[in-house]
This record gives C-alpha cells, sequence and structure tokens, in this order.
C-alpha cells in the first residue's frame, strides 16, 4: 500500500507525503479463557505461548528481516469479557522477546466462569488492531477449543467491524469437543484474509508445538499473489494431518 501510493504519486507528478512504516507485521495473539478451560489448561496456553515466544525458531522467525514486529496479547471468552494482557509492543531485539514472556508467564488467572463468544472476540480484536503501529500487514491469531455459544457469530463481526486487510488465523484445540468439527468451523467461520489458515492442537498439552508452528508460519514473508484458500481447502488439508 505504502508503494503503490508512492508509484501513483510519481506518476501523477505530484509530491505527497508517504506515511513511514514502522513495522513489517502487526500480530494479534487471543487466547481463549472460557469455561471449558480449566487451571491446568489455563497454565499449559500461557506458558505454552512464552516457551514458543522465546524458542530459537520462533525468535529467528522475527528477526529474519531488520524491520521489526508488533506485537500484542489478550485473553477472551464471553461476550463482556475480554481483557488485553501485553499492550502493542515493538519486537526489535531478543531482549523484548524474554520480556514479554516473563510478563506472560506472571499474569494470574482470573474467572473462567463464562462463555464462548468469538465474535466479541474478534470485535474486540478489530479495536486493537486500530490501536497497532503502522504496520505493512495486520494478522489477528485466535487460539480456542469450542464452538461460537454466546454474543454474535464470527460473521457479525465481519460484517459490522474494520477488517480490511486484516487476515485472521485460528488454532483449533481439541479435547473438549470433535477436533475435525471444530477445525471445520474456524475454517468456514473464523479464518479471513490473504493466506489465512488453521493450525491444530491435538489437546491443551499439545498447546505449545501448535502455537510455536504456528508463529512460525506466520512471522514468514507473504508469498506474493498468495489468495485465500476456500474453507473447504483448509478444512480438508487440517483434518486429513490431525488424523496422522
Amino acid at each position: 500500500m505504502v508503494r503503490r501510493l508512492a508509484a501513483l504519486a510519481v506518476l501523477a507528478g505530484i509530491l505527497v507525503p508517504v506515511p513511514a512504516v514502522a513495522c513489517r507485521l502487526a500480530l494479534l495473539l487471543a487466547l481463549d479463557v472460557s469455561s471449558s478451560i480449566d487451571e491446568r489448561e489455563y497454565i499449559l496456553q500461557r506458558d505454552g505461548l512464552a516457551t514458543a515466544l522465546t524458542s530459537p525458531e520462533v525468535t529467528q522467525a522475527f528477526f529474519h528481516s531488520p524491520d521489526p514486529v508488533a506485537l500484542a496479547v489478550y485473553e477472551w471468552s464471553g461476550q463482556y469479557n475480554q481483557n488485553l494482557v501485553i499492550d502493542w509492543r515493538l519486537i526489535s531485539k531478543p531482549q523484548d522477546l524474554h520480556a514479554v514472556a516473563n510478563r506472560l508467564r506472571d499474569i494470574q488467572s482470573g474467572e473462567r466462569l463464562f462463555p464462548t463468544s468469538i465474535g466479541n472476540a474478534l470485535r474486540f480484536g478489530a479495536q486493537q488492531i486500530e490501536r497497532a503501529p503502522l504496520c505493512l500487514r495486520q494478522t489477528i491469531d485466535v487460539s480456542g477449543d469450542g464452538m461460537n455459544n454466546d454474543g454474535y457469530p464470527p460473521e457479525v463481526a465481519y460484517r459490522h467491524f474494520p477488517f480490511d486487510g486484516v487476515t485472521v488465523n485460528a488454532l483449533a484445540i481439541g479435547g473438549a469437543q470433535d477436533l475435525t468439527d471444530l477445525v471445520r468451523y474456524f475454517s468456514f467461520e473464523v479464518v479471513r484474509g490473504p493466506g489465512a489458515f488453521v493450525e491444530t492442537a491435538f489437546d491443551h498439552n499439545d498447546f505449545q508445538r501448535a502455537i510455536k508452528r504456528k508463529l512460525e508460519r506466520e512471522l514468514r514473508p507473504q508469498v506474493v499473489g498468495q489468495g485465500k484458500p476456500t474453507g473447504r481447502r483448509i478444512s480438508n488439508r487440517i483434518a486429513d494431518r490431525s488424523d496422522q
């Protein structure tokens, strides 16, 4: 978009200010803390994300380019229950990742008595993306172990809140619900944007491996011309892999 503005300005023979880009990617991680997740599973998610962020592979993915990544994390459950636990932070050196990981491990779990409102979680995500530093790309990474059962569904969030240019990926966590059904739901109802995908964790014990793999993929350079796979293609591909 920035290059396009500059090119149009040159073609038009005029000088216009082109906004500086602070980073290459604004990455917003959304963690499910609804009533289907117990204390042990909450800790597996929280500590699994912290460990994944500081793994050698994810660290390398963050810094494969000199342009930094902006990172933020929030927890979500019911329609009125979203909590920003890590505000936007530019990750410009490995110490920044370790600081985020340490903050995550210090977070105390709150009440998990609320249902699952993915639509409201997406609404909150769109609002946080609007607050993000100016970046070339924007991605919301939603993890969850259940389908929407409270508030409005994802389609309503997409219809009423700003998601232009935002990619939404999902991590489907098995255990509380059949994983194949959950992947199909996320594929058709939740993921959105060019190259959007669904990652899978067999259960919360598998969360660390899955979120690590997902982060590596999200932090890779985007393939030019890559289109958005249909929900059916995503669902079939992930379902096949989860059976291996």
